[in-house]
C-alpha cells in the first residue's frame, strides 16, 4: 500500500533510488506469495514460517483474500502510471500485472460481475461476493487498459465488475450512497476466517476503494 505513495515522493523530489526499492518490494511480493493453483497472490508469506497461518513448506498463507489482491494491482497499476519508462524494472512489473489480471478475471462472477471474498471458491455456497475487492479490481483493470498496460479486451472486464458494484449498492432515506458487503479490517487466517469475517456498510475501505473506481471508470 506504500509503494504508490513511495513512487509519487520519488517522482516529485527527484529521489530515484526510491523507485528501486518500490518495485524490489512488487517484485518479492510476487516472488514470495504467488500460488502456483492459481497464478495468483496469497494473503501473506512469512520467511520465517512461523505464523500460525503459513505454510511449513513454502511459509504462504492458505488463500488469496479479495481485498489484499486488489491492493497489490492497485498499487502495481499506479506505480506504473509513475516510474519512468527507462526504469529496468519496469517491463518486470509490466509483465507482472499483465499476468495477475489474466488470472483475476477468470475467477470474475459471469452473473453478477463482481469477485469474491476468498477469490478463487466461488463455488462455495458460503463464499460472498465482496464489494471493496471488486472496486479496486476494476479500478486496475480499468486503468491499466486506458494507459496501454494490458489488452483493451479486459476493458469489458471492468465495465461488468463496475455494473455488479453499482447494482449492490442501496439508499437510505436521505438518498445517501450505501454501499454494504464491505469486509472489515482483516488479519490472515483459513478459508472459514475470511467467509466469517463481518461486513460493514460504508466501511472506509470500500467507500474509497468505491470512488477511485468511479473516477477511472469516468476517464476511460
Amino acid at each position: 500500500m506504500g509503494g504508490p505513495i513511495t513512487a509519487e515522493y520519488a517522482a516529485r523530489f527527484g529521489r530515484p533510488q526510491l523507485f528501486d526499492r518500490v518495485t524490489l518490494q512488487a517484485k518479492l511480493m510476487y516472488q514470495h506469495n504467488r500460488d502456483p493453483k492459481t497464478g495468483m497472490l496469497l494473503h501473506g508469506w512469512d520467511e520465517n514460517r512461523q505464523a500460525p497461518w503459513s505454510d511449513p513448506d513454502t511459509g504462504c498463507a492458505p488463500e488469496v483474500w479479495g481485498r489484499a489482491l486488489g491492493w497489490y494491482v492497485t498499487a502495481a497499476v499506479d506505480i506504473l502510471d509513475l516510474l519512468p519508462v527507462s526504469h529496468p524494472d519496469r517491463s518486470v512489473l509490466l509483465r507482472i500485472l499483465g499476468e495477475l489480471i489474466s488470472r483475476i478475471v477468470r475467477y470474475q462472477d459471469t452473473a453478477d460481475g463482481r469477485w469474491y471474498q476468498v477469490v478463487d471458491k466461488g463455488n462455495r455456497t458460503d463464499n460472498w461476493l465482496e464489494n471493496s475487492c471488486s472496486c479496486l479490481f476494476v479500478y486496475a483493470i480499468a486503468k491499466a487498459v486506458r494507459k496501454g498496460f494490458i489488452d483493451p479486451e479486459y476493458r469489458e472486464n471492468a465495465r461488468k465488475g463496475y455494473e455488479g458494484v453499482i447494482r449492490s449498492i442501496a439508499f437510505d432515506k436521505n438518498d445517501d450512497v450505501q454501499i454494504g458487503n464491505v469486509c472489515i479490517g482483516t488479519g490472515i487466517g483459513d478459508y472459514s476466517f475470511y467467509v466469517k469475517r463481518p461486513t460493514s456498510v460504508n466501511d472506509l475501505h470500500g467507500v474509497g476503494a468505491f470512488l477511485i473506481m468511479c473516477d477511472e471508470i469516468n476517464l476511460a
